[in-house]
């Protein structure tokens, strides 16, 4: 035919066509569009039956490509697509991701008066909903039900999984509601996702409603969906429902997650159930899971919570089932018990710190010191100092060389406490250095070792911890600045200091116009108050004791101020502790930053 298209009429249209149709029918694929493309290149017009005869082959062997190619050849003929051309190619359109085109066929159709079948409303639901197009698919599925078609349980199920991923739960909800009417069951899978997706956006009621609803119909929920409901739950603090869960998952042998356990025990131990938290951690050990983070989280929110009795109720349940914590976690129990007064729980936790070689640092010595200067017992003095040598810290043993005899120190103080400062890492310690040096200072006051406790502010001055501190402007103004001090550290520090200007005025006849006590406002009262008793030509001001040189001179020259300045006197009674159990600087900030206990005011000698 090819060769003679003029032979007695075997080429003409029909014959051609027919051939592709048998062609088409016989399933020869290869023969049949080659001869297709052999009738194009001959400019042969095809009829609608032909192209759909086409269409249909490449369709049903698997080759939409093929059938897509066929159905451009069918338009730029002009050939008039007719109900089954919308039928097969409006599907395939839609489900190789043409959707676009899918659409254009499907208003095209309906322009034609073609009524759509159920399969295109089915693939364009389908296809639009997976794409995120849920307008479109609703649209769609609307046109459907106008057309009096009834959605099959396929479509309902597309529809609800395409809004649930969108997050549209109440469009989601209303096409289940729809779908329940129509008389379909919702699969084991829809239950599922539904269910978890409320309950993930926190629409508990609704999540146990339908999951009381999977139950009742017989599906056995997977664990994924008892977690999600579990943990949610648990979010909102529900702890029946919670527990509830938890036992109904168990009971049906299956094994809660992680996360599930772990969302469990932080609501039993904010709820300050501990017997349940330890019983469901047993059970979590039981089931092979590591249970030393869970049990040190639930330790540490009775730490955060201030419940230092149930804490240590909970470590010893820790103990007791052979479950370790960390030493962070130790340490901060410990620091809890201090601050509560429970000295006797304390030193257990800081000898296991100790034990679990775990190094005590100079902040940590020092803040337990600093319960020692405010401590008002004498039994809790006991407790403290049988604490602080559990510290084996070496600031310990120059404590007490502090308290001996030359003859046991075999040195004189200041060498003795020149050899302990000579000893510490001032690039990583020195913040530690200047809060000890303070507390110690309270310390040394309190204990009326007022010697001992100038020869520390001496040491400390020489290594620089406060470097600022004294500063000598000639003849024009000598200042002492001592905001960043506590008590105990600022009134030896001026009497130190006073001291050393009275040298400088009076040996080498230096005098400047004017001396400056820099206090802050509270420290002002205390500094005022010591000096007002050796009749001293300090003015007072907001934040500065002022007074002219000349003045500070005469004054310097009394025998009772250098008895004073050289610690003969104040008694301890009589000036250093003039009322001081009602004075309560706030500690320094760089000193606060360190997180030295709270100044508490309470009874005499109170210092920090």
């Amino acid at each position: 035919m090819v060769r003679d298209s003029s032979g007695n009429g075997m080429s003409s249209s029909g014959a051609y066509n027919r051939v592709l149709q048998y062609l088409a029918q016989a399933e020869k694929l290869e023969v049949t569009f080659c001869c297709f493309k052999k009738i194009q290149e001959l400019d042969c017009k095809l009829d609608t039956q032909t192209y759909n005869s086409l269409i249909t082959l490449f369709l049903t062997k698997g080759l939409p490509y093929k059938a897509f190619e066929i159905y451009e050849n069918m338009e730029k003929d002009g050939c008039v697509l007719d109900a089954s051309t919308y039928d097969m190619m409006i599907p395939s359109l839609a489900k190789s991701g043409r959707l676009d085109a899918a659409m254009k066929l499907f208003q095209e159709m309906k322009e034609k008066s073609y009524r759509p079948t159920s399969g295109i409303f089915v693939s364009l639901v389908d296809t639009m909903g997976k794409a995120g197009r849920l307008d479109t698919a609703m649209k769609v599925y609307m046109e459907m039900q106008g057309f009096g078609l009834r959605a099959s349980g396929a479509m309902f199920v597309s529809l609800i999984e395409s809004f649930v991923k969108a997050g549209k739960l109440e469009t989601a909800l209303r096409l289940w509601d729809e779908m329940k009417k129509a008389g379909f069951r919702p699969n084991y899978g829809l239950y599922t996702m539904i269910v978890e997706a409320h309950a993930k956006s926190g629409k508990l009621d609704i999540a146990m409603s339908i999951f009381s609803d999977m139950e009742k119909a017989g599906f056995l929920p997977t664990p994924s969906t008892y977690s999600s409901l579990l943990e949610m739950q648990a979010a909102a603090a529900q702890v029946d429902a919670a527990m509830k869960l938890y036992n109904s998952m168990t009971n049906a042998g299956l094994r809660p997650g992680l996360s599930t356990y772990t969302a469990l025990l932080t609501l039993l131990a904010k709820k300050k159930l501990v017997d349940v938290a330890a019983k469901i951690l047993l059970e979590m050990k039981a089931m092979g899971y590591s249970v030393e983070v869970n049990a040190s989280d639930v330790l540490m929110v009775y730490i955060k919570d201030g419940s230092v009795d149930l804490a240590l109720r909970w470590l010893r349940f820790m103990g007791s089932s052979g479950i370790r914590t960390n030493n962070f976690i130790i340490r901060q129990l410990f620091e809890s018990c201090m601050k509560n007064g429970l000295y006797e729980s304390a030193k257990p936790l800081l000898e296991t710190y100790v034990n679990a070689a775990a190094k005590v640092d100079l902040i940590l010595y020092t803040s337990i010191l600093a319960h020692l200067v405010r401590c008002q017992e004498e039994h809790n003095e006991r407790h403290l100092m049988s604490i602080l040598s559990a510290t084996k810290h070496k600031a310990h043993a120059f404590l007490c060389g502090l308290f001996t005899g030359p003859e046991q120190r075999k040195q004189p103080v200041l060498s003795f406490v020149r050899e302990f400062f000579q000893g510490i890492d001032y690039e990583l310690e020195e913040g530690a250095a200047r809060y000890f040096v303070n507390v110690l200072l309270n310390y040394l006051v309190l204990m009326g070792q007022i010697n001992r406790a100038r020869c520390v502010w001496k040491v400390a001055y020489e290594n620089k911890l406060f470097p600022k501190a004294i500063v000598f402007d000639q003849h024009i103004a000598w200042s002492l600045d001592v905001r960043n001090l506590s008590v105990g550290a600022a009134l030896i520090a001026v009497v130190h200091t006073l001291h050393r200007f009275r040298k400088r005025m009076l040996y080498y006849g230096v005098v400047p116009r004017r001396i400056k006590l820099v206090t802050g406002p509270t420290l002002k009262i205390v500094v005022a108050q010591m000096l007002s008793s050796m009749e001293s030509p300090f003015e007072v001001s907001k934040v500065v004791l002022r007074a002219p040189g000349d003045s500070v001179l005469e004054w310097f020259k009394k025998p009772i101020v250098q008895q004073f300045l050289l610690n003969e006197i104040p008694s301890r009674s009589d000036i250093l502790m003039h009322k001081l159990n009602t004075l309560f600087p706030s500690s320094a900030p760089e000193i606060r930053s360190l997180s030295p206990p709270k100044p508490l005011v309470a009874g005499k000698g109170m210092l920090l």
